[in-house]
């Protein structure tokens, strides 16, 4: 049966630069890197994440699968202080939009550099 979500992956423009964002600005580390036959093979997480994110180039995954769907999945990524953690993005110059409340908890919408859209949520208790 399957137990968890390991990894996700995110087809990207350029690795090293979504490495960079991802590392830098985001605080998330490398987990994994390693060379393939093309190209190379690149995971990050935050720290202590069971989940990682893959991080792939497009036209690799292009040239490897044609029918490969390579937009963007939709992802939801958690905090426990969306105000602290939406201020700490916005000094790492993160295109982050502001925070909208629902009865269901509050969030943000943050840009990584190829333009992919993610929710920032802080649950409600």
């Amino acid at each position: 049966m399957i137990t968890n979500i390991s990894r996700i992956t995110l087809f990207v423009n350029d690795q090293q630069k979504a490495k960079d964002f991802w590392v830098k600005q985001m605080g998330f580390h490398v987990v994994e890197e390693q060379p393939m036959e093309q190209g190379k093979w690149l995971e990050v997480a935050p720290p202590n994440s069971a989940v990682r994110f893959v991080l792939y180039e497009k036209e690799l995954m292009k040239k490897q699968n044609p029918q490969a769907i390579t937009t963007h999945p939709s992802l939801i990524l958690s905090t426990l202080h969306l105000g602290n953690t939406r201020k700490t993005l916005k000094e790492r110059d993160v295109d982050i939009e502001e925070i909208i409340t629902m009865p269901y908890g509050s969030m943000c919408t943050f840009y990584d550099p190829d333009g992919n859209a993610y929710l920032l949520r802080e649950d409600k208790n």
